[in-house]
């Protein structure tokens, strides 16, 4: 009784210490403009978080765990248009990324890792398929402008 009457205490205590608490931060810069909002916890970002262009409008947008950048992200430009979105683990760029160009209508998505192209790289104007580019380690390797000769080349990958 005595064992499970101390966990119970050691327990509530680890809830109530300020050293584990979460709390909902803003940040501000010099003239007192909101640049960022989200929620911190042992001084570390984590869970949602909001940041902002000098204007007020949103910048980017998503989660963290242990300071880093976690799952998806979006990012946006000073007239609140999405610029790019994608995936983050570890702070670090990974899987399909998305790239707008609204003033040439040209759509890019990306395969990334460990923050850089890795992959293929779709290529799309007006939302039709343009091109197909490969990458290595940020260097292209390749590139096809018909879906015969990227299969022709790559009978094994699937771009549907």
């Amino acid at each position: 009784m005595y064992a499970k009457l101390t966990f119970i205490l050691l327990l509530f205590a680890s809830w109530s210490s300020p050293d584990i608490e979460k709390i909902y931060a803003k940040e501000y810069d010099e003239t007192g403009n909101l640049k960022a909002e989200g929620w911190v916890m042992n001084a570390s970002k984590v869970n949602y978080w909001k940041f902002y262009h000098d204007n007020g409008a949103v910048a980017s947008e998503g989660h963290y765990e242990n300071n880093k950048k976690t799952g998806y992200w979006h990012f946006y430009d000073k007239e609140g248009k999405v610029l790019k979105e994608g995936h983050y683990k570890n702070g670090i760029a990974e899987n399909w990324w998305i790239f707008y160009d609204l003033a040439t209508q040209t759509t890019q998505k990306v395969q990334y890792q460990h923050n850089k192209k890795n992959g293929f790289c779709l290529v799309y104007h007006s939302r039709k398929l343009q091109k197909v580019e490969k990458y290595v380690n940020d260097i292209h390797k390749g590139e096809w402008t018909t879906i015969r000769s990227f299969k022709k080349d790559n009978p094994e990958v699937s771009l549907y």
